[in-house]
Parts: C-alpha cells; sequence; structure tokens
C-alpha cells in the first residue's frame, strides 16, 4: 500500500488563534447545508480501501443534527479573516509551503532543493503561503473561489475559533459527503464517472508525471462540479480538508467512549476527501470512507479545510435546509 501524496511537515507551536472567547455567532457568511442526525454506516469493507488507513470495518455511527458549508472555505473568505485579524498563518512564519512541482513553470524548478525522498513531486517554494499559492509572482486575485490552500490544521482552527464556527469531526464529514446514499463509493454513487466524464477534480493522465493534454494539476472553484444529494460541492477531489480529530487506524475500532478528538500518539490530524493529485495509481483516497492525515503544522498546495456548526447555532448565510 503506498502512501498519501501529501508532505508532512515538523511539529511547531501553534499560532496564536484571534478572537477566541467571544462570542459564537458565525462572523463569515457560508452557504449552509443541514444535515439530519440519526445513524448512518460509517466506513467501508471496499477491497479498493486501505485497510492500513482503519478504513473499515463498517459500523453504524450516530450523530446530532448539524450544519456544514456547502463548499470549502475559499480564498476570499480566508482573506476577510486575516484582514479582519492580521493574522500570519503558519506557512507565512515558516518562509515556505510545498508546492506541487507541475504547478512552478520549469526556469523556477531548476535549483529548488527537494527534501523528500518518498515524495519527490512536493517542492519547497520560498515565499508559498495561502495568498501566493506557488510563490512569489503568483496571488489569489483570480483566484478568490479557489478553496484557500497552504493552511495548517492550526491556521484552520484560528479561523473556526474567530469565525464562531468548527472542524467538522471525520464522522460529520462522512456522513455529510454521503449525502443520503448508504455505503455508495462516492458521493454520487459506485461508479467514478457515470456519463463517461469525471465529476471531480482528480488527476488526469499518468502520475506524476504526465498529466492529460488540457488538464492542469491544480485546485478549481469550489462550485465546479455538482454538489451532492445533500448539496455539498466537490466532497472528492480538489482540495484535502482538514477534520477535527486526531487520526488512528484504529479509529473505525473505537468504542463509543472514546473521543477522537484528544490528543493521540499519532501526532496527526484527520484529512477527507483526496485532492487534485489523487489517482487510482498511486492515492485512490477521493472515495468517501478513505482517511488522510498529516502533523497539524503541515502545508501544501493541495490542502485546506471545511467548515461546520452544531444545529441551533446563530447564522450568516443561512440557506440551511435547502
Amino acid at each position: 500500500m503506498k502512501g498519501c501524496c501529501v508532505p508532512a511537515a515538523q511539529a511547531g507551536s501553534a499560532p496564536a488563534v484571534p478572537g477566541r472567547g467571544q462570542d459564537h455567532r458565525t462572523r463569515i457568511a457560508h452557504d449552509w447545508v443541514a444535515i439530519p442526525g440519526g445513524e448512518f454506516l460509517m466506513g467501508t469493507d471496499d477491497a479498493d480501501g486501505f485497510a492500513e488507513d482503519g478504513e473499515g470495518p463498517v459500523r453504524p455511527v450516530t450523530l446530532s443534527p448539524y450544519s456544514m458549508a456547502a463548499t470549502a472555505v475559499t480564498n476570499a473568505q480566508f482573506r476577510d479573516f486575516v484582514r479582519a485579524t492580521s493574522y500570519i498563518s503558519e506557512a507565512e512564519q515558516a518562509g515556505f509551503s510545498f508546492v506541487f512541482y507541475l504547478q512552478l513553470p520549469p526556469e523556477r524548478r531548476a535549483g529548488i532543493r527537494q527534501i523528500s525522498r518518498d515524495l519527490p513531486w512536493w517542492v519547497p517554494v520560498e515565499g508559498a503561503c495561502w495568498q501566493r499559492p506557488s510563490g512569489p509572482g503568483s496571488s489569489i486575485h483570480e483566484r478568490l473561489e479557489h478553496p484557500v490552500v497552504h493552511v495548517s490544521w492550526n491556521d484552520a482552527a484560528a479561523y473556526c475559533a474567530w469565525a464562531g464556527v468548527r472542524l467538522p469531526t471525520e464522522a460529520e464529514w462522512e456522513c455529510a459527503a454521503r449525502g443520503g446514499l448508504v455505503q455508495k463509493r462516492y458521493p454520487w454513487g459506485d461508479e467514478l464517472a457515470p456519463d463517461g466524464t469525471l465529476p471531480l477534480n482528480i488527476w488526469r493522465g499518468q502520475f506524476p508525471s504526465q498529466p492529460e493534454a488540457g488538464w492542469q494539476p491544480d485546485t478549481v472553484p469550489v462550485r465546479t462540479h455538482a454538489p451532492n444529494g445533500w448539496g455539498l460541492f466537490n466532497m472528492a477531489g480538489n482540495a484535502w480538508e482538514w477534520c477535527a480529530d486526531w487520526t488512528s487506524p484504529d479509529y473505525h475500532r473505537t468504542t463509543a467512549a472514546v473521543d477522537p478528538l484528544q490528543s493521540h500518539p499519532t501526532g496527526r490530524r484527520s484529512m477527507r476527501g483526496g485532492s487534485f493529485l489523487c489517482h487510482e495509481s498511486y492515492c485512490n483516497r477521493y472515495r468517501v470512507a478513505a482517511r488522510g492525515s498529516n502533523t497539524p503544522s503541515s502545508t501544501s498546495s493541495n490542502c485546506g479545510f471545511r467548515v461546520a456548526v452544531p444545529s441551533g447555532a446563530t447564522l450568516l448565510g443561512d440557506n440551511r435546509g435547502t
């Protein structure tokens, strides 16, 4: 089994969280989708899954009602947070972040030291961060509706603390991604390309060096593809999404008495959904039950986040039930 296609950073101290302790009304409008409470079947025993990741066994999980943002947090939304708080992300503090090499022009790739022997397609680019996705010379001005990337788990938690929202748990994320379907492989069913075309943004071509002609390895705007049955966009592919939980290979085997939000010896936080770099030949973790993880301070050009709130929260942009 091959590892996941995201680079890890060394553990460090988390940035200061602005706005902690203030009221819990949301400060940024999201397009909220109400997710009904109740029991759903979480996990998979699919032969295409990674048992080592703790995807199975299938088990019933009961959730309270909650609301999930219809899309990942966008560059525009994260920019509003930064403007209001003067927050400095972990990538900005570190002075670099990881960028997939084909997102850089050839002249910039030359001479960049590759520090990951196992993941040589990732390069540490000085100056790369959420507002400069490919490093100096790039910007988010034409990408405001793309998912924000180069955000660590700690950055996402800071946004949530200020905005009056929270990261979803893995169970909440998976339930929402299923969109009311039971034990289907993808948010829309069991077939990856039911109409002969891919309804998600994943790698097209031969990974990692030969993308399909006309396709660029990059994120796309958050509403590019059709939503799932509950109205949630891009729950598969595009950008990984941080979840609240510490990850564990035994997550699906834990009892209800074990709180996955408490510290865990793995030191890694969960991610869900896969990204534009996922491909069946290497990392088919764009399936609904698939799991990823990384250290809380890690940042890269294919990882962002989505937010949730408990049922009954005071919300801006409240379109729940649509």
